[in-house]
């Protein structure tokens, strides 16, 4: 009997759940999308009950469609958009508010506030992050100032808090009936709450927040040694199945592309841009704006970190083209409406629509577009748009090899957009190395199904995992070292005139 691995990977826009085989290969996907509410300029929240509706219908299509017994699947691994803040009562099972998501800009006050002691980076040493409105313990302290009697309930004992893996392996696990309250050390390193040394949240700038320790979820690693819980037989599954991975989205694809080694680096192109280097069980402190942060911890091994990039638009730029200006009916048209020109007619487009994440952390920045003239057409700025997305990973790159040491030899590359030739051979390009395209793209989903496959020993080492990578087509820098710089200095010129706008 052929058996298999499910992975739940709840993002942005959507919820998936995959199931994949011994060989790595996906046999039967469902996904579907959940509404993004916007309350007023700068805020984004989700549903959380939705959320988990959306996750309930994908695992029970996803097995339909594999036509195979709920036995079959040996483990769960949970993947998930990380920062996105869910505070709810354990014995109601409902939210409190909204999910904030990890693109809201509510918090900036608190962060203002909380900086002006030790400034930007007052946690960064024990957390390896900037105060930033992206990370979920603003968004907790928001929640917990902001909605009555919040804070009370929480001392009482009335609050959990979780990002979406919490929030998802809670329900799984039982809900209302017991379930399990903990998340990994991936996304536990995201709310700038746990101390990257200790691996546990750090009382100290709990105290400065004040934020209850209670609510807080039990941090484990990304595969442990043993199952975290078992499903319950009435839930989506119809049977108890061991749930024992748990990785953050952009961690999951560094596991799902295999980069084990120190120096090895991935970007994931989906809503936002996100590029990590591993730098093995170093915990290297960037200087230029840069995230330090978990990669994954296997078992009882000692973690390993990571240095992070993010880019908050990119593939969102793409939708912005086609949902508010029209230009395009789906997202694959843009490939099509760039090829209409030749080069991008002297226009850079910076999508600073929520600030500019790494390097610069401006949440004072919006959105420009530069070089407008007459001869610009809707080509022009399709090819602009996509152009960005190459420029703003041109310029983590940089910085990561400037806070490490560390050359990039090649990039491999997962998400959405990597169908997308042109941007691709313009990413080469424009970084002049290799960009890397793996056969199974679904790194995030095959990440997760790694995390939880090693804990039952469906694969039997990192070794073993990385035999089933397998490169689909590779791409390489065709552009002049003159023409590579003069786009790149032209660029940092149009990121500076989104400065200082609010």
């Amino acid at each position: 009997m052929k058996t298999f691995i499910a992975a739940i990977d709840q993002g942005t826009t959507s919820t998936r759940c995959i199931l994949f085989d011994q060989e790595g290969k996906i046999e039967a996907v469902d996904q579907k999308e959940h509404e993004q509410i916007y309350p007023q300029p700068g805020w984004v929240e989700h549903n959380p009950l939705e959320i988990w509706k959306r996750t309930e219908e994908v695992i029970e299509r996803a097995i339909k469609k594999a036509k195979i017994n709920p036995n079959q699947i040996l483990a769960i691994g949970v993947t998930n958009q990380r920062e996105t803040t869910v505070l709810w009562n354990p014995k109601t099972g409902e939210p409190y508010a909204n999910a904030i998501v990890w693109q809201d800009t509510r918090t900036k006050q608190i962060c203002d506030e909380l900086a002006q002691e030790g400034g930007q980076d007052r946690f960064r040493e024990k957390v390896g992050l900037p105060l930033a409105t992206y990370f979920s313990g603003p968004k907790i302290k928001w929640l917990l100032d902001n909605i009555p009697s919040l804070r009370k309930e929480a001392e009482q004992g009335n609050v959990l808090f979780g990002n979406i893996d919490t929030w998802i392996i809670w329900q799984l696990s039982g809900g209302v009936k017991g379930g399990v309250h903990l998340t990994d050390v991936t996304n536990a390193s995201r709310t700038m709450l746990m101390n990257l040394n200790t691996l546990d949240w750090d009382d100290e700038i709990l105290n400065i927040m004040g934020i209850p320790h209670q609510i807080l979820p039990r941090i484990v690693p990304s595969s442990p040694l043993e199952p975290y819980a078992f499903t319950l037989p009435e839930g989506p599954f119809g049977a108890a199945i061991p749930i024992c991975g748990d990785v953050g989205d952009q961690q999951a694809a560094l596991m799902g592309q295999t980069c084990y080694e120190v120096g090895e680096a991935k970007n994931t192109y989906g809503t936002g841009c996100f590029m990590l280097l591993n730098t093995g069980n170093q915990i290297v402190q960037s200087k230029k704006g840069l995230l330090t942060t978990l990669a994954y911890q296997i078992g009882n091994n000692g973690a390993t970190y990571a240095l992070e990039g993010s880019v908050a638009i990119t593939g969102a730029l793409v939708q912005w083209v086609r949902d508010n200006l029209g230009l395009i009916s789906s997202s694959a048209e843009i490939e099509t409406l760039a090829r209409t020109v030749e080069d991008n007619g002297g226009i850079y487009f910076v999508p600073a629509f929520s600030g500019l994440f790494a390097p610069y952390w401006r949440s004072d920045a919006r959105g420009v577009i530069v070089g407008l003239t007459r001869y610009i057409k809707k080509g022009h700025i399709a090819r602009a748009v996509l152009e960005a997305t190459a420029f703003q990973t041109k310029e983590i790159l940089e910085a990561m090899r400037q806070d490490s040491g560390v050359d990039l030899k090649s990039l491999r590359v997962d998400g959405g957009m990597v169908q997308n030739d042109l941007l691709m051979q313009f990413q080469a390009d424009i970084l002049n190395v290799p960009v890397i395209r793996p056969v199974i793209t679904e790194t995030t989903a095959l990440g997760a199904a790694f995390a939880a496959g090693l804990c039952v020993r469906y694969w039997s080492s990192l070794g073993d995992l990385k035999k089933h990578w397998q490169v689909d087509k590779i791409w390489h820098p065709q552009m002049s070292e003159e023409e590579r710089q003069r786009q790149y200095r032209y660029w940092l010129k149009a990121v500076e005139r989104s400065f200082d706008w609010l």
